[in-house]
């Protein structure tokens, strides 16, 4: 039987998830033959109700005294890439203990060094739980694919966004009212910028780009928007196509080296991709010689990530470590990122013009001279599903571009809101085809 000793920083809904699992004595833990004892708790408030009993656990009102204390595993549950959180894990370490933690934010931006400090030490850091809560995404790329060249990797990663999109589809709400009623199901927090605006996904982006690339990506050379600016009318424009809207996070890796980007996208509804509703995470990795392998599953919610946590201390048990990315930290490569707007592709364009003649052709004519291709053109203003979005005196444009670079669709863009005829900013989304 291998006993080891927890100590547990951070007893929110996934902190006393993750209680409640330890105390509950897993048969798949006594199968393993394993045995955890809880050594210590830290949380900002002792008093709080967590729904598990607490009486009789060691209480550290200071999480770098748990970290350093007579423990085998520190597992950080507190959140927030620096402060608290990077202290006591930095301890942990820097004192041989293992760690395991689900702080996405933590290994997007400090994971490069922790994970020196983890090698150095020769103990593990694990963070499944930072990425997809539920699916095994971390133990795809450093087990399952460790062997494979890895060229891309797709994923919708925040069930916050894919949720409210997935609502404003299906019910023709704006985003205002689907945010709303995120918040009410607990989906989205009170301030969810750190959701709607793409950086939550970015931070797990750019995890797996360190590990499937094996490169020493930096969380601030990716390239962010996130989904406040799509409105009903677009939802509703992109069904006109054939498309659902999706916020996607994409890292590729050529040979003019990374694109990594956290952006709307609109994708053909017959893609897997697009099919993923509600809170769902869904993430492909392509590569040689494993092809195209596709996981899905639930990507948030107490359950799920406190699961993934457990089930590290059960990797940890079974003596498993190596690298905490799929190399050594100080071998990973250092690959040049693609400034964002030199990326080219097929772009969507929402337009709205006052009812005047000439006003579509003036639009069409801008696009030629800045040799930007249509491929498809759609006037929504006769398109019952979409009047409603509509003032009565205006007139809605909507096309897909051929391929072109970010750049030149983002100027063209700015040039068509100067227009006299053009009524507030056009909207621009990236259009992504993956068969």
């Amino acid at each position: 039987m291998t006993k080891l000793r927890v100590g547990v920083a951070g007893l929110g809904v996934v902190g006393g998830g993750l209680l409640s699992i330890l105390m509950q004595k897993s048969e798949r833990f006594d199968r393993a033959g394993i045995e955890v004892e809880i050594a210590g708790i830290s949380a900002r408030n002792r008093h709080r109700d967590r729904g598990v009993p607490l009486e009789g656990i060691k209480w550290y009102d200071d999480p770098v005294e748990l970290a350093r204390s007579d423990i085998d595993i520190f597992i950080e549950l507190v959140g927030g890439a620096d402060g608290t959180a990077r202290a006591a894990v930095e301890a942990a370490l820097s004192a041989g203990k293992h760690v395991i933690t689900a702080n996405k934010a933590l290994i997007a931006e400090h994971g490069l060094h922790l994970a020196r400090l983890a090698e150095q030490k020769g103990v593990s850091l694990f963070y499944e739980a930072a990425v997809a809560a539920g699916i095994p995404a971390i133990h795809a790329l450093r087990g399952g694919a460790a062997a494979s060249s890895i060229h891309r990797i797709v994923g919708i990663l925040n069930g916050t966004c894919n949720y409210m999109l997935t609502q404003m589809a299906e019910t023709g709400a704006t985003y205002e009212a689907a945010l709303q009623e995120a918040q009410r199901l607990g989906y989205a927090e009170a301030d969810p910028t750190f959701d709607v605006g793409g950086f939550d996904a970015a931070h797990k982006l750019c995890i797996l780009a360190i590990i499937g690339f094996d490169a020493a990506v930096d969380f601030k050379t990716i390239s962010i928007s996130g989904i406040q600016k799509i409105t009903a009318e677009d939802i509703a424009a992109a069904r006109q196509l054939n498309y659902r809207i999706r916020l996607l996070g994409i890292a590729t890796r050529s040979e003019s080296g990374l694109e990594l980007s956290v952006h709307p996208a609109l994708v053909d509804e017959e893609d897997p991709i697009a099919r993923a509703a509600g809170p769902d995470n869904v993430l492909v990795f392509e590569g040689d010689p494993i092809g195209r392998i596709q996981i899905s599953g639930p990507g948030a919610g107490a359950g799920p990530t406190a699961a993934a946590v457990a089930a590290d201390i059960v990797t940890i048990a079974r003596g498993g470590g190596g690298p905490v990315f799929n190399a050594p930290a100080d071998r990973l490569r250092d690959l040049k990122v693609i400034d964002p707007e030199r990326q080219t592709g097929r772009f969507y364009l929402r337009i709205t013009l006052k009812d005047v003649p000439g006003a579509i052709a003036a639009i069409t004519d801008t696009l030629a001279r800045n040799d930007i291709s249509i491929d498809s053109l759609l006037q929504p203003s006769v398109e019952a599903a979409l009047k409603k979005h509509q003032p009565a005196d205006s007139a809605t444009l909507v096309l897909t571009t051929h391929s072109t670079s970010a750049s030149k669709m983002y100027s063209v863009a700015r040039e068509i809101s100067e227009k006299s005829f053009v009524s507030g900013v056009p909207s621009v989304i990236r259009i992504e085809d993956f068969q």
